[in-house]
């Protein structure tokens, strides 16, 4: 109750809350509760019964287009409390009265920029669309064999809660929101309309798969466009229906071969759920699988859900297409929310590839996932580690990079996008007590790599990396490369060596080396350039 100060308090502030929640998915603001705390203090009273109209009064004087409802409420332990519930607006956008927008992201009130306020609207009207009964189709219309295959598929989910499957057909359909009124929603047509109307719909799903040669020229081509198949059955399709995916690479293990897939079967399958799910319906774009020689690209119309960058998607996870998305989940095609890329990490990292590439464009959203292999090697590296050890998925994740190359502390957590190193022990979790991962430093000089005693015994060569290695060795590496290109600057020498060695280090050998008399340099900062002393060339 420290907030409210009477004339002190900062009605600002709250109002700004309630905007963040009523422009993302509504929420509560308990007041009298402390963060960490479960129940408000013991004995807890609220003396002064009109401050649920004061507040009520102020958040209406601040805000547009925000709705609450502000209650007075006992808690278990009967100290008092004040709940506000914030509605979701559904389609308007919710700004302070002076025009400033808010956003709730994850735990964050973000502010709405100008030219971001356009894409927030996109994003109201993607949230009514599965709703929606435009198209006036009676649910007497419905493709009865797709009906029937729906029903039977939710009937003997594992995910499905038997709350559901005690409900009657027309009930199971109310519930997932494939018709209302006696009419079969936009979500409905989409999954068990009949092609004629499946076809009407503004944006009903396209795909297109297209394999090119190695000058990039168009070799083969899939389409699914004629609207005959629902969303699981072009899942289904796609999978199934194109070779590619059955393509992978010998490697030896001990006695035997290991078959490992150049593109896994469940990345694909996770890749295209994301394509289908998380697309803005209310955009015009078909789904593109371009199949490269080197790589395999999906590009998916419209842009990530707001909040979502290609940096943070490993930790955010913002809901868009509600509805479908618990289609999916409850037909067991997709990850649980905000797991899918997880297990597209864990899955490549763990047969020693890189990881995806996300690229948002101005209309569409495009993940590379690279053919190639960093090092075949990891493959046994982590078979042996997973064997061993019961390892989460975060481990998982957190061994694979490891396994590519030791990482510091800091770039560590860049890439998992975890801003503190406290954070970062979850991802951890229990490697450094299996002694699978060493730790050394402290601060933000922590590093971390594979433990080499594990490495030695399965003799995992890794890949070659300079960090460590000792200055002498490096003052020789740089002395055969000048000798090689006299005159060089920094930068060239520093790319010649290995651009994993840290450049304060190179820089500092260098400076040592014209100290004693081994370089001669010319010219100061980005313009030095160094070359072999002249006594030195002499002598040789």
């Amino acid at each position: 109750l420290r907030f409210l100060k009477g004339k002190n308090t900062d009605w600002d502030e709250l109002a700004k809350d309630c905007i963040s929640f009523a422009n993302a998915h509504g929420g509560n603001i308990l007041i009298g509760i402390e963060d960490r705390d479960d129940l408000p203090p013991e004995n807890q009273k609220i003396e002064d019964k009109n401050i649920i109209d004061t507040i009520h009064k102020n958040i209406a004087q601040r805000t547009i287009n925000v709705a609450v409802t502000v209650t007075l409420e006992a808690a278990t332990n009967r100290a008092e409390y004040i709940r506000i519930n914030i509605i979701r607006n559904v389609q308007t956008i919710a700004s302070t009265t002076d025009g400033r927008f808010y956003v709730r992201v994850a735990d964050e009130c973000k502010p709405v920029m100008p030219d971001e306020v356009v894409r927030l609207a996109a994003e109201k009207n993607a949230f009514i669309w599965e709703e929606l009964t435009t198209k006036h189709v009676d649910k007497s219309n419905a493709d009865e064999k797709k009906k029937v295959d729906f029903l039977y598929d939710i009937r003997n989910s594992s995910r499905s809660s038997a709350f559901v499957k005690e409900k009657s057909d027309e009930e199971i359909l109310e519930y997932y929101e494939f018709q209302k009124d006696n009419h079969l929603t936009n979500l409905g047509i989409l999954w068990i309309g009949q092609r004629r109307d499946r076809s009407s719909l503004l944006f009903a799903p396209i795909i297109q798969v297209i394999r090119y040669n190695d000058k990039e020229e168009k070799v083969w081509k899939f389409l699914l466009d004629d609207f005959y198949l629902n969303p699981k059955e072009m899942l289904e399709s796609i999978l199934r229906d194109v070779p590619d995916w059955q393509e992978s690479m010998e490697i030896p293990d001990w006695a035997y071969r290991k078959n490992v897939p150049f593109y896994p079967i469940e990345v694909i399958r996770e890749l295209c759920v994301n394509a289908l799910v998380h697309r803005t319906y209310t955009t015009r774009g078909d789904i593109f699988i371009n199949i490269f020689h080197d790589r395999l690209e999906i590009h998916s119309p419209g842009l990530l859900p707001y909040g979502v960058t290609p940096k943070n998607i490993l930790s955010k996870s913002v809901r868009r297409n509600e509805n479908l998305s618990k289609v999916f989940f409850d037909l067991n095609l997709m990850e649980r929310e905000g797991s899918g890329y997880n297990m597209i990490y864990a899955k490549l990292l763990s047969i020693g590839k890189s990881l995806p590439i996300v690229y948002e464009d101005d209309d569409r959203v495009t993940v590379t996932v690279l053919k190639g292999f960093v090092n075949k090697e990891i493959v046994l590296l982590m078979d042996k580690a997973t064997n061993e050890f019961s390892l989460k998925q975060k481990e998982i994740i957190t061994l694979g990079l490891l396994a590519q190359q030791p990482y510091s502390a800091t770039g560590l957590s860049k890439i998992l996008n975890q801003g503190e190193q406290q954070s970062l022990r979850s991802w951890l979790g229990n490697l450094l007590e299996y002694d699978l991962v060493v730790k050394s430093g402290e601060g933000k000089g922590t590093q971390y790599e594979i433990n080499p005693k594990f490495v030695h015994q399965i003799n995992f060569k890794g890949r070659a990396n300079l960090k460590k290695t000792q200055d002498y060795r490096l003052e020789e590496l740089i002395y055969k490369d000048i000798s090689s290109f006299s005159n060089s600057s920094f930068g060239d020498i520093h790319k010649r060596i290995g651009q994993d060695v840290n450049k304060n280090t190179v820089r500092r050998i260098l400076t040592q080396m014209v100290e004693n008399n081994r370089l001669n340099v010319v010219g100061v900062n980005r313009w030095a350039r160094y070359s072999i002393a002249r006594n030195l060339q002499e002598n040789s």
